[in-house]
């Protein structure tokens, strides 16, 4: 067996890496087929590097129905750069939330390995790639797992300065300032909600008082989070030109991404408020069992402290009191902001998941574990690990095999038959305008029609064929000469037979 840097022996050998890794790549890569791009405005973050490849907008995107793309360009840049050497989209949409999981799940492995131990690292890692949220958002095409992962990276750099105890130098902070202003080209300033507030609760705590590690019997000076102004204000300065560029050249970006996406979101008249608790039964759920493990280890640790707080705290190592004030501070500071989504908060998990490593590893964690699990703590994170696998498992396959029976990627399919019969029989065709916004990247067309622009260029004889939504169809017919409705159709539900397309050809 391996050692544990506890001093325990560990959970499993080495080979149970390779076992949970495995388990947790095929989850990721399967989590949501079948692909497609017609939820959790997918479409909009498709439609930027689609976008930035045909027309060359490369700083200022647009969404399909024509409005101001609100987010950074970086995540459209590398999907750009990944269809011009791969020539899929699919590869291009998604390989960089997956490579960005896989990334993450191997560096919170390796630095919980290092510092607690092979158990608490497979459990970091179980915990990581074990839940409701990380399959769903590892192939999904959006920005959240690549800001996790540099969220995670300033975080972790943060944890061994002060786990070290070495001082902040130069080339740190330049690295603090590269992670910071590829985290603004991701998604803005968000990045600060997430790293700020624990940042302050820990500098507090270190003025207010000193920590006792737990193997000294002095006091050390306690090592600052902090590495100075410049990386945040440089950082951010970047983030402002981008923005200063967008109010100059692009129509509505003010309205659009300053006032609706960033200001709005402070208030509750655009986008749906949700109450302060909200995050909390969803993070208990989605991180189900890792949460409740994580609950059950701190109520053991006060339980034989005689309910006294301040002894935890007085005993607890700073770079676990960090890893606290990290999760906590994003946790808190995310719930009193009104408009509130599951996904939003997913940059806590990979801190949380460290936090239960030290707690596995004895660093910070009760030092009655094994007397309050009975005689066999090991068992119990065995029994965790297995329902995780069961858990996640079972419900990320039962939502494929669903997705699959219910048609799931029917728009998509529909788009992929389209492209293949206009180039097999090299016809010029359109869009005619539609509710669904993933339409334009499944045809690969960068603009709609309006009906009469589509009458007016078929009739000029400049188009072959029409994509049409079924409500359309019968109007458009009576205006287009020598039109046909084609056997190619969207599959739909009976119950969304209003939402279906037809092709129309001469």
């Amino acid at each position: 067996m391996i050692e544990d840097t506890s001093g325990q022996t560990s959970l499993f050998r080495r080979r149970t890496f390779w076992l949970i890794a495995a388990v947790i790549v095929v989850l990721f890569a399967i989590g949501n087929l079948p692909w497609q791009l017609d939820d959790y405005d997918q479409a909009k973050q498709a439609f930027t590097s689609f976008q930035m490849l045909n027309e060359g907008r490369w700083l200022y995107q647009q969404t399909p129905h024509q409005h101001v793309a609100t987010k950074p360009p970086l995540v459209g840049w590398i999907s750009a750069a990944l269809f011009i050497v791969t020539r899929s989209w699919d590869l291009a949409w998604r390989l960089p939330s997956l490579v960005a999981a896989v990334a993450l799940a191997l560096l919170l492995f390796r630095s919980a390995e290092s510092a607690y131990g092979l158990t608490a690292g497979l459990i970091a890692l179980g915990a990581f790639g074990l839940n409701l949220l990380t399959p769903r958002l590892a192939t999904l095409v959006r920005t959240d797992m690549l800001l996790a992962l540099v969220i995670f990276a300033i975080g972790l750099l943060i944890w061994k300065k002060i786990r070290d105890e070495t001082g902040w130098r130069l080339r740190d902070r330049f690295y603090l300032f590269g992670l910071l202003t590829i985290a603004m080209l991701i998604k803005g300033p968000i990045v600060y909600a997430f790293l700020l507030p624990g940042i302050a609760l820990f500098q507090w705590r270190g003025r207010v008082g000193a920590l006792r590690r737990p193997d000294s019997a002095a006091r050390r000076p306690y090592q600052s989070a902090w590495p100075g102004w410049w990386p945040w204000i440089a950082s951010l300065a970047l983030f402002i030109l981008w923005v200063i560029g967008g109010i100059v050249l692009q129509p509505g970006f003010f309205d659009e991404v300053v006032m609706r996406e960033f200001v709005a979101r402070f208030g509750e008249t655009i986008h749906r408020p949700q109450p302060l608790y909200f995050y909390l039964p969803h993070l208990l759920h989605k991180f189900a069992p890792w949460s409740l493990l994580l609950l059950a280890i701190a109520f053991v640790d006060l339980s034989s402290r005689n309910w006294r707080p301040r002894s935890a705290f007085h005993e607890m190592s700073p770079e676990v009191f960090w890893l606290l004030c990290w999760s906590l501070g994003g946790l808190i500071v995310m719930s009193l902001i009104p408009s509130k989504r599951v996904d939003r908060i997913f940059p806590v998990i990979p801190p949380l998941c460290l936090l239960l490593a030290a707690q596995i590893g004895r660093v910070g964690a009760p030092r009655r574990l094994p007397k309050a699990f009975g005689t066999a703590p090991r068992f119990c994170l065995a029994v965790a690990l297995t329902f995780a696998i069961l858990f996640t498992g079972g419900y990320t396959i039962s939502k494929v095999i669903s997705g699959y029976r219910h048609h799931r990627d029917a728009l998509a399919t529909f788009g992929r038959d389209v492209c293949r019969d206009a180039k097999t029989h090299h016809w010029r065709y359109e869009a005619v305008s539609a509710k669904d916004e993933s339409l334009l990247p499944y045809l690969q067309k960068t603009r709609f029609l309006e009906p009469a622009e589509a009458i007016a260029e078929w009739n000029r004889g400049n188009l072959d064929a029409l994509v049409v939504s079924t409500q359309k169809a019968s109007g458009l017919m009576r205006d287009l000469r020598n039109a046909a409705l084609s056997d190619l159709k969207s599959t739909t539900r009976k119950e969304e037979q209003e939402k279906g397309y037809v092709l129309i050809t001469h």
